[in-house]
């Protein structure tokens, strides 16, 4: 037994030696292939668990006016981030740093997704510090760990208010589009166009960002700039030259009645390109550099006077009377009537249509017109007439055709589209196909009804009656869209003929007293039913009359009468083709009153009289 039991015992000897030269074989091979033949892996991987990379913002492009002028700039700036090795350390360093940044709940929150979503970068907590809080920061750096400080470039809009409406502002990308990923390059503390040019062409304006790298020790604090790879610099955006005219833009605002709403375009109707537009109110979009307050944000976006629309391209009004030159561009189109045409109805003051009694601005009345002469005076009746006469299936058909149903095409975003009907169906769902009656003609024909439009949509309208061959290029700011599509299919004499009666609107119609001696300006004036107070004011204009080479459309809400905003347009148009010689309108001059089309309200009258008064005017719709 004794020699047995010493022989198991030496049989175990051998085969825990045995295991012991095979672990130590292992471990050996497995120290050869850290410590040789994958030393540089994990060198590299050592490396990086205690480096950070750090973006370094590109600069973005400049924007210019068409002279070079800058509208938007940079400037230097230092942004505040903190680099942590975990969540819990970084809601330590954020506490210990708050008082000085002043950050909210929110704020802390913000740097918290950050740092989720990137860990190996600082989590943004201020942008736009100022140079006495960085040395305030810098002097705290010991008890502060992980904070990161950089220079950065900064945003800066010269001209404010001006120009914001065209340029728009920036401002830090937010959570959804990062978890969306529909920008590219996101990170978190980009910043990202959010209106005008600034969010039009963003893609061109922001450049490619840079990286650096920070060696940081076991609780995060940056040591050093380290020298691992090589330091990428960045590459600043594209800058764009729009088509503005600062100065002209200027003088707009300047000659824009004070305290009113509203907007104006100045258009070269040869290229599209647009010279000036200007939305009152407007908001300085300096504002929104480092961050908007949430306070100044509510009241900005909840302000009665909404001074962040651009009402050149976002808000709606009913044409009225401007509207009159697209149903007689549309009926002569169709070869219904010429210049010299008349209607059967001569202008008594009113027009009964069945059991209706549409009434003209004039209560008086203008009498026998022609074509020619009803647009010089504005006569509602007449344009009753021409409605019904074009016939409500072609007038909405012909509106699509023309454009104006789409946008302008302006490369601006968030353009709205106008309101109007694209075919009868519209009446049906509305009020039900015994609802309406073919009186809804009446009310388009004249600009009212159903129709809002915006001011861009119908200055690229009078575009297209400035133009000799009837056609409207794009608007726009910076690039060219694509070729005109929108024409009014007319003659070069019958155009002549719109824009001479147009002429005669300003010597000796609705607009007279506005005229400029040096120039021969064709213009229309409107005023537009409002059921929330004073009636909106219109006028569109262009000159020189024979070969025009600027067109300018205004609207003002609450301006009473289209009449009293000519004058404004017309100094515009005096300015930018004369000089800088006419100084801008004083409220002085919107108290003169002159002769207007102020809107008609149709008065319904009793008993029923029903009748036809125009071939294919019947009340039931065709």
């Amino acid at each position: 037994m004794n020699w047995f039991h010493a022989h198991q015992l030496a049989r175990r000897a051998r085969l825990a030696q045995g295991l012991l030269w095979l672990v130590g074989t292992v471990l050996l091979i497995a120290f050869f292939r850290v410590q040789v033949l994958s030393s540089s892996r994990y060198r590299v991987r050592s490396e990086l668990n205690r480096m950070r990379s750090v973006p370094i913002p590109a600069p973005r492009g400049l924007i210019t006016d068409r002279n070079g002028v800058v509208l938007a700039e940079n400037e230097p700036g230092y942004s505040v981030g903190l680099l942590a090795p975990s969540v819990d350390s970084l809601r330590a360093s954020i506490k210990r740093i708050a008082p000085l940044l002043r950050l909210s709940a929110r704020d802390a929150e913000d740097a918290e997704r950050a740092f989720r979503r990137t860990p190996y970068r600082p989590a943004p907590l201020r942008r736009d510090a100022s140079f006495d809080l960085v040395s305030a920061l810098e002097e705290r750096r010991v008890v502060m760990p992980g904070l990161v400080i950089q220079a950065e470039p900064r945003r800066r809009y010269p001209f404010g208010s001006l120009a914001a409406h065209v340029v728009g502002y920036v401002a830090e990308i937010t959570e959804q589009e990062l978890g969306a990923g529909t920008v590219s390059g996101a990170r978190p503390g980009l910043l990202v166009g959010r209106d005008g040019l600034e969010r039009e062409y963003d893609d061109r304006l922001r450049g490619k960002d840079g990286e650096r790298f920070l060696e940081v020790d076991a609780l995060g604090r940056s040591v050093r700039e380290a020298e691992m790879g090589q330091r990428l610099e960045p590459e600043q955006g594209e800058s764009i030259r729009t088509t503005i005219d600062i100065d002209l833009q200027r003088y707009v605002a300047e000659s824009f009645p004070e305290g009113m709403r509203g907007a104006v375009m100045v258009m070269d109707p040869a290229t599209g390109e647009m010279l000036a537009l200007y939305s009152s109110p407007a908001y300085d979009p300096n504002t929104f550099i480092g961050g908007v307050d949430p306070e100044v944000w509510s009241r900005l976006s909840q302000a009665a006077d909404f001074p962040l629309l651009n009402r050149a391209i976002q808000a709606r009004y009913p044409p009225a009377s401007p509207w009159k030159l697209v149903v007689a561009a549309m009926a002569m189109h169709r070869g219904l009537v010429d210049l010299g045409s008349h209607m059967p109805i001569p202008c008594r003051g009113g027009l009964q249509y069945y059991n209706r009694y549409f009434r003209c601005w004039k209560l008086q009345g203008h009498g026998d017109l022609t074509l020619a002469e009803a647009i010089q005076y504005s006569c509602d009746v007449y344009f009753y007439q021409l409605g019904l006469k074009l016939q409500l299936n072609h007038l909405l058909a012909d509106a699509s055709h023309l454009g104006l149903r789409d946008r302008s095409g302006i490369d601006l975003p968030n353009e709205i589209r106008p309101l109007f009907p694209a075919s009868t169906e519209y009446y049906n769902q509305r009020y039900g196909p015994r609802g309406w009656t073919n009186a809804v003609t009446l009310n388009l024909a004249i600009g009212q009804g159903e129709n809002s439009q915006t001011l861009a949509n119908m200055v690229a309208f009078y575009t297209m009656l400035a133009n000799p061959d009837g056609r409207a290029p794009a608007p726009h700011l910076v690039v060219a869209g694509d070729p005109p599509t929108r024409s009014l299919g007319l003659s070069p004499v019958q155009l002549a003929g719109l824009r001479q009666a147009l002429v005669e609107v300003v010597e000796s119609g609705t607009a007279v007293g506005a005229r400029v001696a040096e120039l021969r300006i064709g213009g229309k004036t409107g005023t537009a039913q409002n059921a929330h107070g004073a009636d909106h004011g219109w006028f569109i204009a262009f000159a020189p009359a024979d070969s025009p080479r600027v067109v300018v459309g205004a609207v003002v809400e609450f301006a009473e009468h289209g009449s009293r905003i000519a004058p404004m347009v017309n100094r515009i148009i005096a300015r930018h083709l004369l000089g800088p010689t006419l100084p801008p309108l004083t409220a002085a001059d919107y108290q003169v009153v002159l002769p207007d089309d102020s809107a008609p309200e149709p008065v319904p009258i009793l008993p029923d009289t029903i009748g036809r008064i125009i071939r294919d005017g019947s009340p039931r719709p065709r």
